[in-house]
């Protein structure tokens, strides 16, 4: 398989989890799968040369891992 290829399906992958993460209804649930895409996006962006795509993913990886952060350290809201 070409590398060029093998990057493509990297991006629809992405795109993919991307759009699973959309469907959560579950904040961490949604911030896990939306980190995955958006770090496959990063390898994606930087394979192709496209720094525009990977900044603004690498972005949303900082801003993910930020909130997935908080939500684990705050305490869960008694049911």
């Amino acid at each position: 398989m070409e590398t060029a290829t093998i990057w493509e399906w990297v991006g629809y992958l992405a795109s993919v989890v991307v759009a699973i993460s959309l469907m959560m209804a579950n904040i961490k649930k949604l911030r896990w799968w939306n980190l995955v895409g958006a770090a496959l996006f990063v390898a994606y962006g930087l394979a192709i040369d496209a720094l525009p795509v990977a900044l603004v993913n690498f972005f949303i990886v900082i801003i993910d891992a930020y909130y997935l952060v908080k939500l684990y350290r705050e305490p869960e809201p008694n049911s």
